[in-house]
């Protein structure tokens, strides 16, 4: 279990010197227990205090990295059950897998089709992490190709599901780009020795978490130590119930033994990807998939976007002046908040009206319309000074800006400071289209026109 603060107080020297920043020690207990400080702010305490402070302090659910440089990517390392009581560090991993028992062409097709795998959605881009190579040949030279292969092809972290002997000769080929060994559980030992002696993270799995006790245990006397867990569920519910058990032991039980990342082998499963949807939310931290179709993963790699997204930092695009088409100096003024879903709505539905404009992006930290306007971030001060300076007065001969609707109410605030005439556009933005095609050209006249 987590230590209390008198837990640690007990720790401490007890001798209030203030050199932790805290009037006391019990005060600065409190900040340890709450994850706010670190015992090395604590020169009197003793090295035996220290080691268990620090060894208390450590991440419940241990950080275990596949790949390296710009493309490793990191299972574990979370410290909450639920995203609202801090954030979600690390989005679940997706792979996708390709078998060395394809054909060369078939297999350099299937390696092109994961690579292509990569959206771009509300400005960032959102792709297929892994590559997760099943060894249907059996032949060991060929599984090291096919590794060997993937990782050229693809640049993309591997995980290497073979049993102990391709496995071998695969790490032998692609062990400095760090993949993840999963060997079958009747291969367990060795595979846990080959990860030891390559310090490389090991995939144990085994049926249900009391099968993993027991094979965690034989991992870890073999030497492995950077470890991820399947419980090999049979159905999408057992999948969801052992995943959230698995986290739950984790993070509220602190128990050392079984706080491993999880991961999970779709491939085969009734109805993969019902079972990813739910293990997206529900602590999944990889998942592997068999199918390449973009209209499947799309959805999927949508859905962690958006649960991933650091609810107390909005994805948001940079302030500024955007051209919507080719605009001129004539050309139709528009302002909104720079929440990154806002700009990609407005964009688009301006775009779809085909009347070329200058779209204004004020600086909200990442808040939308009502938001910020609700914050005071939105205001008819902050608009009014955007204008100033945004350069846009010698872009444009008129002095015309087309307001949202939703804050209609800052219209004459700005043009009290600003000297431009407000425009009340439409509260929604998809009535965009419309409303600026009605719109009359002397609505956009030169200022002294």
């Amino acid at each position: 279990m987590a230590l209390t603060a008198l837990d640690i107080y007990k720790l401490l020297p007890k001798t209030n010197c203030g050199e932790c920043g805290q009037p006391t020690c019990l005060a600065f207990a409190m900040q340890l227990a709450s994850g706010k400080a670190s015992i090395d702010l604590c020169p009197p305490a003793s090295v035996e205090a220290k080691e268990k402070l620090s060894a208390a302090a450590a991440p419940p659910l241990p950080k275990v990295t596949v790949g390296t440089g710009e493309r490793e990517v990191v299972l574990g390392d979370e410290t909450v059950l639920f995203r609202h009581e801090k954030t979600f560090y690390h989005p679940t991993a997706i792979a996708v897998s390709a078998s060395d028992d394809l054909p060369d062409a078939g297999f350099a097709s299937r390696l092109a089709a994961i690579r292509r795998l990569s959206f771009e959605r509300v400005g960032q881009r959102i792709s297929v992490d892994l590559v997760a190579l099943r060894c249907g040949s059996g032949d060991a030279d060929r599984y090291a190709r096919a590794a060997a292969a993937a990782l050229d092809a693809t640049g993309l972290p591997l995980v290497l599901l073979a049993p102990a002997g391709p496995l071998a000769a695969a790490v032998r080929a692609v062990a400095p780009s760090r993949p993840l060994l999963a060997p079958p559980p009747e291969d367990l030992v060795p595979g846990a020795k080959l990860a030891a002696e390559n310090t490389l993270p090991l995939r144990v799995r085994a049926r249900g978490i009391d099968g993993l006790s027991v094979a965690l245990s034989a991992a870890r006397a073999a030497g492995a130590a950077s470890l991820v867990v399947d419980p090999s569920p049979v159905t999408p519910r057992e999948a969801v119930d052992f995943a959230t058990n698995l986290r739950r032991l984790a993070i509220l039980s602190r128990n050392r033994d079984l706080a491993y990342p999880s991961a999970f082998d779709l491939g085969g499963f009734p109805d993969p990807f019902l079972a990813a949807a739910l293990l997206v939310p529900k602590y999944g931290s990889l998942l592997v998939l068999d199918s390449a179709d973009p209209a499947e993963l799309l959805p999927l790699l949508t859905l962690r976007q958006n649960l991933f997204t650091d609810p107390q930092r909005p994805i948001q695009v940079e302030p500024g002046v955007y051209p919507i088409g080719a605009p001129n100096e004539s050309s139709p003024v528009l302002v909104t908040t720079n929440f990154s879903l806002t700009y990609f709505t407005v964009r688009g539905d301006a775009e779809a009206a085909k009347v070329p404009a200058h779209l204004l992006i004020s600086d909200c930290e990442g808040m939308s319309v009502l938001t910020a306007w609700a914050a005071g971030r939105f205001t008819g001060e902050s608009i009014s000074k955007m204008l100033a300076e945004c350069g846009i007065e010698r872009t444009v001969t008129h002095r015309t800006l087309v307001l949202p609707g939703m804050v209609a109410r800052l219209s004459g605030r700005i043009e009290e400071l600003s000297g431009w005439r407000v425009l009340v556009g439409p509260q929604e933005s998809s009535a965009l289209p419309s409303y600026l095609r009605r719109l009359p050209p002397g609505a956009f006249l030169p200022v002294h026109g």
